[in-house]
């Protein structure tokens, strides 16, 4: 059986007037019915493009130059919007880590809902919003038919999100991608939305993909994890594997970053092992210095120029 979701060496790049920026390069993975899959890496290393782009919700300067997304074992990459548009929320769901980006701010929540049921399906307005009401006990809400009355600026930040997480299980997709979408909930609610998705999984044969910073979520979620940094997947393993052998030096820094209890130093406190970088002012000071190389035997650059911006690079080093 093939997988649900293939991604095959994708690349997303965004054209900027400073130069192309390579957010997504050369990333491959794959996720099966009922699996799921976690991506995790640091701000910046390009889960959240992946996610989107396989929505084809990459917005210009951003454009998949090169890759495949098979859907079902067909290519969806570069398919016009209107194919897209019907499978976007039916077949293939996205939590969006703000809730903001799923409602509208000037409709109901059950106008929405109702609306995002019927753009799929062919059902009453009553029986869509029973569904819905359905949806909302199912991620926590109490007063399912007065919330569904309320408008997206009369809840929490927290409420907003499970608001969100109801309307991309309202189809018990295919796929779903989950883009940090526990971040701004409480860890009860937290938990009860990760039951809730493991059982639509295990029930529904829902692939999942699960983005996230939070290493413990995602141990205790995924059955495979992939670990992002700058722009590609450096290891990719189960997850019980990974935790216990992983191979990447960047997978080892990110797991002995996290705080482990009862550690303590000798002076009381716990020290927090750091994945060390390039310090930036010595990238600063090694190209001024390659600079100052370049111009002066070319005479752009005289002897006394030469040595007063030496002695105040000097003194600030």
């Amino acid at each position: 059986m093939p997988p649900v979701l293939a991604v095959e060496d994708l690349k997303v790049h965004f054209f900027t007037r400073a130069g192309v920026v390579k957010a997504v390069d050369g990333v491959s993975f794959q996720v099966g019915r009922g699996e799921v899959l976690g991506i995790v890496g640091e701000s910046g290393s390009g889960k959240t493009v992946t996610g989107l782009s396989l929505l084809g919700l990459i917005d210009p300067p951003g454009k998949i130059v090169e890759g495949a997304i098979r859907f079902q074992d067909e290519d969806i990459a570069g398919r016009p919007e209107s194919e897209l548009r019907a499978i976007r929320g039916k077949q293939i769901a996205m939590i969006f880590q703000d809730p903001m980006m799923t409602l509208n701010p000037v409709l109901r929540v059950d106008t929405q809902m109702i609306e995002a049921i019927t753009a799929h399906e062919n059902v009453s307005h009553a029986a869509a919003r029973a569904r819905a009401r359905d949806a909302l006990v199912m991620v926590g809400i109490a007063s399912p038919d007065e919330r569904l009355n309320s408008y997206p600026h009369q809840f929490s930040g927290g409420m907003r999100q499970r608001v969100a997480i109801a309307i991309a299980l309202l189809h018990r997709p295919a796929l779903l991608i989950a883009d940090e979408p526990t971040t701004a909930l409480d860890v009860t609610i937290q938990s009860q939305i990760l039951a809730e998705v493991q059982k639509l999984a295990a029930e529904s044969g829902t692939a999942l993909i699960w983005v996230t910073h939070d290493l413990a979520v995602i141990a205790g979620l995924a059955d495979r994890i992939a670990v992002m940094y700058a722009g590609r997947i450096v290891e990719q393993q189960d997850a019980d594997a990974i935790f216990a052998t992983p191979r990447h030096p960047y997978t080892q820094g990110l797991i002995n970053s996290l705080p482990r209890l009862g550690e303590r130093s000798r002076h009381g406190r716990q020290r927090l092992q750091e994945i060390t970088g390039v310090d930036l002012r010595m990238v600063i000071y090694s190209l001024t210095l390659i600079l100052l190389m370049i111009l002066r035997p070319s005479g752009l650059l005289g002897s006394r120029e030469w040595n007063q911006i030496w002695r105040r690079r000097a003194s600030r080093s």
